[in-house]
C-alpha cells in the first residue's frame, strides 16, 4: 500500500551517511577483528577467496529455475560436494538443501519419520542426551516427535545403562537417538560404538548431530561409528561465514539404503548424457535448493586444504583447546579430567569468593578487545564458560587471550566492582538484558524522544 505521508527520515549530506555507517560498522565484532572464541559455535575464519568465488557472476547471476542444460557448472560444484561431504562423513550421500544446522535436524527427522512410515512400523520416541544443543529437542518436537531424555554420568558421556533401561521400557517406539560427538562439554564419547549397536538392535536409526564435527574432521567418521543419518553445519566445519541470522546451511547425509528419502531435487550425474541432471522421487520427504553461496565457499575450502591438509582441522582444533584447557586450570575451575577435543569447558573461577561470575568475566573481557566464549551453556554446570579455539588460530593469539583470562582472575581477586561493573571500554555499558530484549529500541525517531 502507498503512503499517505512522506516517511520521517532523517536530511543528511552522503559524507555523513558515509561517517554514520563507517563509525557503526566499528561498533561490531567478528572473526575477521579478533579472537572470537565461542563454544559449540566454531567461529571459524573464512578466507576472502571464498568469497571472491561466490560473488563470480558467472554463479551468482544464476537463477534457480533455469534449465539444468544452462548451468552445468553450478550442478557439477553441487554434485561434488555432495560427493566430498559423504566421503569425509562416511556416508553414502548427501543433499545440500537444508539452510541451516536447526533445518538439517529437522530433514534428518524427517527422513527417520518417513523410513519407520515406510516400513509400516511408525515410531514417535526420540533419545536425547540431557547434555544436547537446545535444537534437538526443538527439532524433534517440530517433527511430531516426542522427546526422551538420556541421563549424563559425572565425567558428562552418556549414562549407557539408562539409555539401555529406556530401550527395554519403550521398545518398539524408538524412532532415532540424536547425538553430538564430541557432546557439547567437548568430550568424546567412548563408548560410542556400542550405544549405536544397542540402538540399532532395538530397530531404531542414530542421528548425528554435526555441530561439532570440526574436532574430528581428519580423524573419523560419523558413519564409521555407526550413525545412519547427519547433518553439517557448512558455516561451521567448512569455514563459511556464520553469525547474524545468516546464510546458513545444513546438508544431510544418509547410510546405504536411505537414499531414497532425501529431500528433492537431487542433482546426479547421468552417464549416458555425460551431464548433470537434476531428479525427483517419491519417497522424498520434499524441499528445494539451499544457499548456494555457501555451498560454493565451502568446496573452495576442501579445495583449498586438499585430502592431505584437510585431516589436519580435527588434531589442531584439539591440541588448542586442550592448551587453553592445561593454561588456564589454576585460575577457572575445570569440572572434567581428561583429553577434551574441539573445545573446553569451566564451571567459573576457582576463587568464588569475591562473587565474580562468569557473565563479569565475558563482560570484562570486551574491554580487552576479545569476544566473550559462549557462557552458561552447556547446563549441566552453574557457572559454564565454553573456550572453543578453531585450529586457524595461531599460538601468539591464544597465548595472548590466555593472558587476559589471568589477569581478569587476579582482578577478580583484588578489585571485583572493577570486574562486576565491566565492561568500561565500549560504545555502551552493561545492559539489562531482559528489558532490552523485552523493549529493544529498533527505530532511528526513538532514540531521540
Amino acid at each position: 500500500m502507498r503512503r499517505k505521508e512522506a516517511a520521517r527520515l532523517p536530511e543528511c549530506d552522503e559524507l555523513t551517511v558515509v561517517r554514520h555507517y563507517t563509525n557503526l560498522s566499528h561498533n561490531n565484532f567478528g572473526v575477521n577483528d579478533g579472537f572470537y572464541p565461542l563454544g559449540s559455535c566454531t567461529m571459524k575464519y573464512n578466507p576472502v577467496i571464498n568469497e571472491e568465488i561466490a560473488a563470480m557472476k558467472a554463479f551468482a547471476g544464476l537463477h534457480p529455475l533455469q534449465p539444468a542444460e544452462t548451468c552445468q557448472g553450478a550442478l557439477e560444484v553441487y554434485f561434488n560436494l555432495q560427493q566430498s561431504l559423504a566421503e569425509l562423513a562416511g556416508l553414502s550421500e548427501f543433499t545440500l538443501n537444508p539452510c541451516a544446522g536447526a533445518h538439517g535436524e529437522l530433514t534428518g527427522l524427517m527422513i527417520i519419520r518417513a523410513y519407520h512410515e515406510a516400513n509400516g512400523q511408525p515410531r514417535t520416541k526420540v533419545l536425547i542426551p540431557d547434555s544436547a544443543h537446545g535444537t534437538n529437542p526443538a527439532s524433534a518436537a517440530v517433527c511430531g516427535l516426542e522427546v526422551v531424555e538420556v541421563k549424563s554420568l559425572a565425567d558428562g558421556t552418556v549414562d549407557v545403562e539408562h539409555l539401555r533401561q529406556l530401550l527395554d521400557e519403550l521398545g518398539n517406539q524408538v524412532a532415532a537417538m540424536m547425538m553430538t560427538n564430541p557432546n557439547t562439554l567437548g568430550i568424546f564419547e567412548p563408548r560410542v560404538l556400542e550405544i549405536t549397536e544397542m540402538v540399532h538392535k532395538a530397530g531404531g536409526l542414530m542421528y548425528y548431530d554435526g555441530a561439532n564435527l570440526n574436532a574430528l574432521l581428519g580423524e573419523c567418521r560419523p558413519g564409521d561409528m555407526g550413525f545412519d543419518v547427519m547433518h553439517i553445519n557448512l558455516h561451521k566445519t567448512f569455514s563459511t561465514p556464520h553469525g547474524g541470522g545468516g546464510p546458513g546451511s545444513g546438508p544431510v547425509g544418509v547410510r546405504k539404503g536411505l537414499e531414497q528419502f532425501l529431500p528433492m531435487p537431487r542433482v546426479i550425474f547421468d552417464e549416458k548424457a555425460k551431464a548433470f541432471r537434476v531428479e525427483d522421487a517419491p519417497l522424498s520427504v520434499g524441499a528445494f535448493f539451499g544457499n548456494f553461496g555457501v555451498m560454493l565457499k565451502a568446496y573452495a575450502y576442501i579445495l583449498s586444504l586438499g585430502r592431505e591438509n584437510v585431516k589436519m582441522v580435527g588434531p589442531l582444533a584439539t591440541l588448542n583447546a586442550n592448551y587453553i584447557k592445561e593454561r588456564l586450570r589454576d585460575d577457572y575451575l575445570l569440572p572434567i579430567e581428561g583429553l577434551c577435543k574441539h573445545e573446553c569447558v569451566f564451571d567459573g573461577l576457582v576463587d568464588k569468593s569475591t562473587g565474580v561470575t562468569t557473565m563479569d568475566v565475558a563482560k570484562r573481557l570486551l574491554d580487552y578487545g576479545y569476544h566473550a566464549p559462549t557462557i552458561y551453556f552447556p547446563l549441566l554446570f552453574h557457572e559454564s564458560l565454553m573456550i572453543e579455539p578453531t585450529e586457524n588460530e595461531s599460538k601468539e593469539t591464544i597465548d595472548a587471550f590466555i593472558d587476559v583470562m589471568h589477569k581478569i582472575a587476579a582482578e577478580a581477586k583484588s578489585d571485583p566492582e572493577l570486574v562486576k561493573s565491566a565492561p568500561h571500554n565500549t560504545p555502551i555499558g552493561r545492559v539489562d538484558d531482559v528489558l532490552a530484549a523485552k523493549q529493544p529500541v529498533t527505530t532511528y525517531w526513538k532514540t531521540l524522544s
